[in-house]
């Protein structure tokens, strides 16, 4: 991968006047924002408002665990007034921001209280022989399924373009405030409708979901972290047990990978599938969608999976 990149650099090097010029802002004065994925690229977007030029380095459709970037892209990690990562999760955007990164770089690892990994998916990543992805193996990434931490970022995103573009902080800063709002809506919410359920678990296809835990969920993934990551023998039959003994209707699959694994554990235990989108991106299906939205979409799969009252 590192040859990748290396090969990346150099043309990005050489035809950078292409994509870019000696300017800190974008041609038309705009700060620019580098995104590594949807979710930061979201709050950076509603944050920044029309004051902002933001790029999404993960291009619609595309997992991010496997993001490799093209000359393009790591031109906007090196001019972007602000680059915003996970750091851990997208090894080829730590590599860029590393190797070419001019601007300020936010890591949202740095300002959200991030999750241990769970005991089983260590499990997991032990069986798995499929690559890790780069993430830390010691926490989850997945922070924006919980958007109280969401309101965390979205706090430290204002902060950093006040810091780069003094002019706008007031606005930055109002403009992270409606968000901040919109955010606290989704989690009340969430804290209501998953309150009284005939049943508080979930089987999904791999552990995108933890963050939901404080809303009175508990998440079983088929695979680990990794969405490609292979479950046992002994996770299948683990699994099988809980669907019979809790009484789960419902195995989610996702949007962005292969619903192969939900779709088989279903299909042996006689029970159905939902799709339970983890909001890492954005695909044709949701493109007329923002985080909050599908937010709300996951819930209602939720509610009714687990026969929530209405």
């Amino acid at each position: 991968m590192r040859l990748i990149l290396a090969t990346t650099l150099l043309l990005g090097t050489t035809g950078c006047a292409a994509f870019s010029d000696e300017s800190t802002h974008t041609a038309d004065g705009k700060v620019s924002v580098a995104a590594a994925f949807y979710p930061l690229a979201f709050v950076a977007q509603r944050v920044g408002g029309p004051d902002v030029a933001v790029t999404n380095l993960t291009q619609p459709g595309a997992e991010p665990h496997d993001l490799e970037l093209t000359p393009r892209e790591t031109a906007e990690v090196e001019d972007a007034d602000l680059v915003l990562v996970e750091h851990g999760l997208q090894p080829a955007v730590d590599d860029a921001v590393d190797e070419v990164a001019t601007g300020q770089v936010l890591d949202a690892a740095d300002v959200v209280d991030l999750l241990p990994m769970a005991e089983d998916d260590d499990q997991h990543s032990a069986d798995s022989t499929e690559e890790s992805h780069g993430h830390d193996d010691e926490v989850d990434p997945h922070f924006w399924q919980d958007p109280q931490r969401m309101v965390q970022l979205t706090d430290a995103v204002a902060d950093e373009l006040a810091k780069v573009d003094p002019d706008h902080a007031d606005t930055y800063r109002a403009n992270g405030a409606k968000l901040k709002d919109d955010l606290e809506s989704v989690a009340t919410a969430y804290q209501q409708g998953l309150q009284g359920c005939a049943r508080d678990t979930i089987v999904v296809s791999h552990d995108a979901f933890g963050y939901l835990a404080p809303y009175g969920l508990h998440v079983e993934g088929i695979a680990g972290l990794s969405p490609d990551a292979e479950p046992t023998p002994a996770d299948l039959a683990r699994l099988q047990d809980l669907i019979e003994s809790d009484g789960i209707t419902t195995v989610f699959s996702e949007r962005l990978v292969s619903p192969e694994l939900a779709q088989t554990l279903a299909d042996d235990m006689g029970i159905t599938t939902a799709v339970l989108d983890p909001i890492e991106g954005l695909s044709d299906d949701t493109a007329d969608e923002d985080y909050l939205s599908l937010m709300r979409g996951n819930l209602a799969a939720l509610e009714l999976a687990n026969g929530c009252p209405s």
